[in-house]
């Protein structure tokens, strides 16, 4: 009877504790961590992954799946999942950002709709740049490449009762600043435009007090904007794979894998 429960044990080990890796980052990962995304999907992706490719992983440790240590075990996998996918959220949130940066200075910020990632209002120019950092991001395969690391990672951190280093999570804190600096980046050429122009509507004020700057300023602003959110969508594909290149560097060194980083 111990020899039959050894067995069981032994393995829905092998399938139970690389589940709850894999299936906590597609949770909060981008575009399987949406809220458009069911979450039967998302469990039953992360259960095709798992049962593909638990026969190539490392021996699971000896420990009962019903006892006190198997619970610091499968927080250990949880946190080491969401950490990998929360990085994938961060560099997206760099355009969003950026998004709303520029919406706020071109007055194309009052008009809003519904983030597809996370359900709250936000405004257009976000959400459009949301979405296009997600086509680039799947475009460039980054979603097979993160399953990859993580798969990989079984071997660099395998499963135990410690997980990743503490500094680790401590540079996954301090992305949180490159963040609203990469996002400052993309956005302070619309800015010192729109500033320019903010200047000329003064100088204009000034010399013709007369004029109604509300009634034309407003529309210019606007169209100002548009064109400005046109002319920064050249280089969005320089400053993305910027971006995923660090993140590569960043999740990296959090599973503590040996890359070879291609921006």
């Amino acid at each position: 009877m111990d020899i039959l429960f050894s067995s069981i044990n032994a393995t829905l080990a092998a399938y139970v504790w690389p589940l709850f890796r894999i299936s906590s980052m597609l949770m909060v990962m981008v575009v399987f961590g949406a809220t458009t995304t069911p979450r039967r999907v998302r469990l039953l992706l992360a259960m095709a992954i798992t049962v593909a490719v638990a026969p190539m992983l490392p021996p699971m440790p000896d420990i009962q799946l019903f006892s006190f240590p198997a619970i610091f075990v499968s927080a250990q996998q949880i946190l080491i999942g969401v950490a990998t996918g929360l990085i994938s959220i961060l560099m997206v949130q760099i355009f969003v950002l950026a998004g709303q940066i520029i919406g706020m200075q071109t007055s194309l910020g009052f008009a809003s709709m519904v983030d597809p990632g996370s359900g709250q209002q936000t405004p257009v120019v976000s959400n459009f740049f949301l979405l296009l950092s997600t086509l680039i991001f799947l475009a460039v395969d980054g979603h097979l490449l993160m399953i990859r690391m993580l798969i990989a990672s079984f071997e660099t951190i395998p499963v135990s009762t410690s997980g990743i280093n503490i500094e680790r999570y401590q540079d996954l804190a301090l992305w949180g600043s490159y963040m609203f600096g990469a996002a400052l980046t993309m956005s302070i050429s619309a800015i010192v435009a729109l500033l320019l122009i903010n200047i000329a509507f003064g100088v204009m004020t000034r010399a013709s007090p007369q004029l109604n700057i509300f009634a034309i300023g407003f529309p210019i602003t606007m169209i100002s904007g548009l064109v400005i959110i046109w002319l920064t969508l050249e280089p969005i594909m320089a400053h993305f794979h910027e971006i995923w290149a660090a993140a590569q560097v960043l999740m990296c060194d959090l599973l503590a894998l040996q890359c070879q980083v291609k921006p």
